[in-house]
């Protein structure tokens, strides 16, 4: 018998009738009839039924398969027959047919499974899909045993056409695919490196790429003109349900382009992948500006398969009455809302004020929400009384409101909350009351986003800094100028997610290293992270511009799966864990010799280390308050008398005696009777070590919040 002859088990159908076939497999499925048995054999082309029994088989054969256990790997063959009427299975491909066993061998035995494998039960002959919840953890462990699922082969296997798209049409359009370097050098590209130390240079380290970015952009100086990758990228972020430290992205540059060839080349592509899925994407995308998405719905990644859309109140309430509204007003704030049509049913009064408003939206960031409901007679909610005529008739016209309607709004001086909050509100509302329709794809591209982000100390990137500015006339220096500038970049969004991304690049040194300038970096910081991408812009750079798209999200979303780690043949878990191998793990000292980290880092003082080696210094920069050199001798007496104290306890329990308070109790109160204001808070000395105002109030720093 031989492995050439073999017949995939869900190639056959009703053609092959009377033919003699040779199967090999797993036993998926098992049903014992006295004197017949059934077995279901699985491999990765799926499911046939086969039969042993008296009239087709050698009874030492069927001795033989009566020892059969599910996953056993056998070899079979047999001749396929038809299945009486009555009998057909219509839950498997095959089911029109079945093969009448002639002869057995037992490749392989299977131990005690940890878990179901099949997904399906035979009763009485027939397949039923069976769906029993496994642990994830215990899929990761076993998940050799995990992969022989079929649905999880068939997710690879869809995956894997995916991607072959992908390669076929960039090969039309005269992409080359090219790899680069898996151990880079580390450069700042928004999260952290994973570092690889060096053996034969010791001290020294590789990083895993986080992207390809900077190798890309020198393929264009190097005149390749179209590139692209189906890269290995890494990442040691914060973890998220979607989000794995290694994974897949489709990385592409191209020279003597602008946005538009991006935006037609990927509309094309990213609707060929979608359609390998069955999923047909409408086109052509539209576009929304950063600005417009966020004014919208509060986020730069919108979800626009259903609308409630903002609408912005804040000039209705320009002379308002209400205080809350009034007080934000005056600190520059500003006041939007939704409409959450026809749903006033489902939303009662409880829900609203209970639930929404004191639980819900605090937990977006948001102080409250103002609710109301549309009546025949007007507005309906606890506050409506404080707002005028005039201020309900407009709110009615301002979100074309009827009766059955329930309008939220959110209200703060800080317009980004405001965003922020009615965004996540936005989406739970949709998701709770059932909102969103199923089976509907909304691409668009998000253009136009903020160059910089401001941080405590000047400003960051908001994507990388190789990023192309919409315009090159600014000052560096300038904070208020950098907030202000428009990158050249571009977000593909599906339904609310994000996936994929890229610019139009730098291709000037001057302009790169105004770039570097704004961002804080010093000549010696640029020379070392940088200098050989720099020495590269200096001989003839092309304009050029590029993408990535992740493989893993639009795969996951292509076939409809709960988690990327569904499409991932070996993923980590969500603690970043490989329950497989169990890495990361710990390595021999042996080996940490080799590479010189024993005692890496012994001469160099931690962060923040020169706050610590004053015991009031440390206290001053722990609780991020400033002690004056006045403040300073009666605090470090009672530091003593305190390192005294506990010195004592610490006495007496090693003799083994009780602790006891050495304080006598007794209430700490301000002297008086009468409240008064203080004479700190008067003068506004209260606000002189405040790292920043807001307002009239003192703003804490970070490490606190």
């Amino acid at each position: 018998m031989s492995y050439r002859d073999r017949i995939h088990c869900g190639q056959l159908n009703i053609s092959d009738d009377g033919r003699v076939v040779t199967l090999a497999g797993w036993v998926d499925a098992l049903r014992d009839h006295g004197e017949v048995l059934f077995v279901h054999l699985r491999d990765r082309s799926g499911i046939v039924q086969v039969v042993f029994g008296p009239e087709s088989t050698d009874q030492t054969v069927c001795e033989k398969a009566g020892l059969l256990r599910n996953e056993f790997c056998v070899l079979i063959s047999g001749r396929v027959v038809k299945r009486q009427e009555g009998t057909e299975n219509p839950n498997i491909a095959t089911g029109n047919v079945e093969v009448k066993a002639d002869s057995l061998t037992v490749l392989s035995k299977s131990g005690v499974l940890p878990f179901p494998i099949s997904e399906k039960s035979m009763v009485a002959g027939m397949a039923l899909k069976r769906d029993e919840p496994v642990a994830e953890d215990l899929r990761l462990q076993f998940r050799y045993l995990d992969l022989r699922r079929p649905t999880i082969q068939d997710h690879l296997i869809k995956r894997h056409r995916i991607v072959k798209t992908v390669r076929d049409y960039l090969d039309e359009q005269g992409f080359v695919e090219i790899e680069t370097p898996i151990l880079t050098k580390s450069t700042p590209e928004g999260a952290r490196d994973y570092l690889v130390p060096s053996r034969h240079h010791p001290k020294n380290f590789y990083a895993l790429p986080q992207s390809p970015q900077l190798f890309k952009q020198l393929l264009m100086v190097g005149g390749m003109e179209r590139y692209f990758q189906i890269a290995r990228c890494f990442r040691d972020e914060d973890l998220r349900p979607n989000r794995q430290p290694e994974f897949t992205q489709l990385d592409l540059e191209a020279s003597f382009i602008d946005e538009e060839f991006i935006y037609a080349l990927f509309e094309e592509l990213s609707a060929r992948m979608f359609e390998v899925g069955g999923i047909k994407l409408p086109r052509p995308y539209p576009r929304m500006t950063w600005l417009d998405a966020m004014n919208a719905t509060g986020s730069d990644r919108p979800d626009l398969r259903f609308d409630m859309t903002f609408r912005d109140c804040t000039d209705i309430f320009s002379d308002t009455k209400y205080g809350i509204f009034k007080q934000i007003l005056e600190r520059g704030g500003c006041i939007k809302g939704i409409n959450v049509k026809g749903q006033s049913e489902k939303l009662s009064k409880n829900v609203l004020q209970n639930e929404y408003a004191k639980e819900i939206v605090p937990g977006f960031g948001a102080k409250g929400m103002t609710w109301m409901r549309v009546l025949d007679g007007g507005l309906e909610s606890n506050i409506v009384q404080f707002f005028s005529e005039s201020e309900q008739g407009e709110i009615l016209t301002r979100f074309t409101a009827q009766k059955g309607d329930v309008i939220l709004m959110i209200a703060d001086p800080s317009w980004h909350l405001v965003c922020s909050a009615l965004g996540q509100l936005r989406l739970h509302i949709a998701d709770r009351l059932g909102l969103i329709p199923s089976g509907m794809f909304c691409p668009l591209w998000v253009t136009d986003f903020p160059l910089f982000e401001a941080t405590d100390d000047g400003v960051t990137s908001s994507h990388h800094p190789f990023t192309m500015p919409d315009r090159t006339d600014f000052d560096p220096k300038n904070i208020e100028e950098l907030l202000s500038l428009r990158s050249r970049a571009y977000d593909l969004v599906v339904n609310g997610e994000e996936l994929g991304g890229g610019s139009i690049r730098i291709n000037d040194r001057d302009l790169q290293n105004k770039i570097f300038s704004a961002l804080g970096l010093s000549h010696v910081d640029v020379e070392e992270k940088f200098g050989f991408f720099l020495r590269a812009l200096e001989y003839g750079a092309p304009p050029h511009g590029g993408i990535a798209l992740g493989v893993d999200r639009v795969v996951a979303m292509i076939l409809g799966t709960t988690s990327i780690r569904e499409v991932i043949a070996f993923p980590k878990n969500r603690s970043a864990y490989c329950p497989l191998t169990q890495a990361p793990s710990q390595v021999s000292s042996v080996q940490l010799a080799e590479l010189g980290l024993l005692d890496l880092g012994k001469d160099q003082s931690l962060p923040g280390a020169e706050k610590q080696q004053d015991l009031i210094d440390s206290l001053s920069w722990v609780s991020r308050i400033k002690i004056n050199n006045d403040e300073r001798a009666v605090i470090m007496a009672s530091v003593k008398d305190a390192e005294n104290l506990a010195a004592i306890v610490s006495e007496r329990k090693e003799d083994g005696e009780p602790l006891f308070s050495v304080v006598a109790p007794m209430n700490r109160t301000r002297k008086g009777k009468e409240a008064r204001i203080s004479l700190l808070s008067e003068r506004g000395d209260l606000f002189k070590n405040a790292p920043a105002m807001k307002g009239r109030y003192f703003k804490v720093a970070s490490i606190l919040e």
